[in-house]
Parts: C-alpha cells; sequence; structure tokens
C-alpha cells in the first residue's frame, strides 16, 4: 500500500492535469499486457503493425515487470495542459544517477534487460546517451501511437477532468477519492492506494497532489519513488467511448444551424466571389447578401480580402469543416 499524508494546504493545493507523456506511457503497458485493456484491443493492434520493429524490445524494456514505469518518464506536469515536447524538454533534463536509479526501481527485483544495460556502465556519458536515445524513441512512439489520436483523447480526459472538479466541489475530497477508483482510500488527511507493490508513505508536506487521468490506465498508478511529490495517474471515465466510430453526418443540421440562405452561402464560397456576383446568382439584391455575409463574417464562418475596389468572401476553415460535413 502507497499513503500519502495530505494537509490542508495539499488539499488546497490539489489539482487535475493533462500528461501527453503520462498517457504514453500508460499506452506501454497496453502494449505489454494486453489483457487487462481489452477496450484498446484494435488500437494496439494498428501500432504494433506501424512501429519499427527495432523500436519494440527498448519500448518493451521501459515497463518493468510487475508493469512499474520510471518515475523520471512520469514527470508531474506543472501546468494544467502541457505539450508533449515541454514533457519530453523536462526528460532530457534528467541526472544520469536519477535515470539509473528509476530504470532499476522499476525492473526490481530483477536486473535491466539487456538493451538497458547503458544504465549500469560506470560514469555519466553512456546514461546520458541511454536518455537521448530513449527521448528520440517516445518522440517517434509518440508521432506513430498518439499523436493522430490526441485531440480525441484529450476531449475525453477534459470531460472527465470537469465532472471530477464537480465532484470536489459539491462533496469534497472523500466523495472525489471514493468515486476515482475502489483502490483508493481516504481517512483521517490520508489517502491510501491499495494493491500495490510498494510499501511507503509519502508525506504532502505543502507540496499539493496531482491527479492526472489517463485513458489507458487500468488502475491508479502513484510514482514508484517515496520521494517523489504526490501525483496520481487513475483510469478516467469515457475510455470505453474513445474508439467508437464518429455518427454520420446529418445534410440537414447545417440548414437547421444556421437557415438555408446562409447554408447556400457557405456553400458557395468554396471560391472568392464579391456580394454582387453571389446576389445575381441567389436571385437577391445585394443588400441581403451582405446582410447574411455580416453575420457569417462576425462569427468566423467567413473570411474576406479586398481585391481592388471589391471585396472577395469566402469561407473559412471552420465553415469548411461544417459544410464538408
Amino acid at each position: 500500500m502507497i499513503s500519502f499524508r495530505l494537509g490542508v494546504d495539499d488539499l488546497t493545493d490539489t489539482r487535475f492535469a493533462i500528461s501527453p507523456l503520462g498517457e504514453l506511457m500508460e499506452s506501454l503497458r497496453v502494449l505489454r499486457a494486453p489483457a487487462l485493456h481489452p477496450l484498446h484491443r484494435d488500437w494496439r493492434r494498428t501500432v504494433l503493425a506501424a512501429l519499427a520493429p527495432a523500436d519494440l524490445p527498448l519500448l518493451s524494456a521501459l515497463v518493468g515487470p510487475t508493469l512499474a514505469l520510471p518515475d523520471f518518464l512520469t514527470p508531474r506536469p506543472l501546468v494544467h495542459a502541457p505539450a508533449f515536447a515541454e514533457e519530453l524538454t523536462v526528460v532530457r533534463a534528467t541526472p544520469a544517477e536519477v535515470v539509473r536509479r528509476d530504470l532499476r526501481a522499476a525492473h526490481a527485483p530483477r536486473p535491466h534487460p539487456g538493451v538497458l544495460r547503458q544504465a549500469d556502465e560506470p560514469g555519466d556519458g553512456p546514461v546520458l546517451e541511454l536518455l537521448d536515445a530513449l527521448c528520440a524513441l517516445l518522440l517517434r512512439y509518440w508521432r506513430t501511437a498518439l499523436e493522430p489520436h490526441w485531440p480525441r483523447i484529450r476531449l475525453v480526459l477534459e470531460a472527465d477532468i470537469t465532472h471530477r472538479a464537480g465532484q470536489l466541489a459539491t462533496g469534497g475530497a472523500r466523495s472525489l477519492f471514493s468515486a476515482l477508483h475502489p483502490n483508493l482510500g481516504w481517512r483521517d488527511g490520508v489517502l491510501t492506494v491499495e494493491k500495490m507493490i510498494g510499501r511507503h508513505t509519502v508525506d504532502g508536506a505543502g507540496r499539493g497532489l496531482r491527479l492526472v487521468p489517463s485513458v489507458f490506465a487500468h488502475k491508479p498508478a502513484p510514482p514508484i519513488s517515496a520521494e517523489a511529490p504526490p501525483m496520481l495517474a487513475y483510469p478516467g471515465r469515457g475510455a470505453a467511448t474513445l474508439w467508437e466510430p464518429a455518427p454520420a453526418p446529418d445534410a440537414s443540421a447545417l440548414t437547421a444551424l444556421l437557415g438555408a440562405p446562409r447554408t447556400t452561402l457557405l456553400r458557395m464560397l468554396a471560391e472568392p466571389l464579391p456580394t454582387v456576383e453571389l446576389a445575381r446568382r441567389l436571385g437577391v439584391t445585394p443588400s441581403a447578401v451582405s446582410q447574411h455575409l455580416r453575420v457569417l463574417a462576425a462569427t468566423g464562418l467567413v473570411t474576406r480580402v479586398r481585391d481592388g475596389r471589391r471585396v472577395l468572401y469566402r469561407r473559412s476553415a471552420l465553415a469548411e469543416q461544417l459544410t464538408t460535413a
């Protein structure tokens, strides 16, 4: 059991965060233990087919035999939603002794896999070379496995945070923690994480608690080290909806939203056109067209540019998405 002793200041500084790197590391558990993650079966199959075979041994070695992850590869987010590149920069700055310590902790009590043998070599040089190789590997993996899906993943995570924040606001810490997962308990200022291999207590000491939802986590996952500041990755709500196919677009929906005249204008504005030409094609007065164009421009659905004495209108990128759907 791992416990977090949280004082008043820690509870005041309890925040949610989204971690692209943390989500990436959780996804490696899916590759290693597919039976625990049936929801992501198709995603796993697609990713394994797309990865370079030479990358798989090292990626696999980043997950310990008990599915533990090295703490330096899951840094506590410094802001609500850091970019993947920002978190990777934090990892690149990890001291060699921390890299060596965290890799050992993730694989304890077994020795390192052969692909991590540089972590056992004397001096900082081999370890830092390994760190550079790991960062390059994680960037390749991110671009292949998560970046194409990240906008959708982030929406699921943001929805979870909105729900959890409401629980915290209306029911307090006890309501929040009891709803996060059955393995969590809260009593007398101590948050406990059951069914963990580690056995230690972390004192918040005013550092606050970071709660990080994950679509890939199957149970709460705190850092391995007792020295790490309080942080907890937990299974986010809505993961089952992540890979559902998008609903088929309804051709009449845009008309219901904007009305027939403005929808017709948007469909015509696939090419730049002036007001008079639009009016001629529609058989209405230029003033009637101008009135609709003003509304469409004010809502960001139409852009305009001057061409000599004329003003040309064209639908925006947002309108392009709407009309294409």
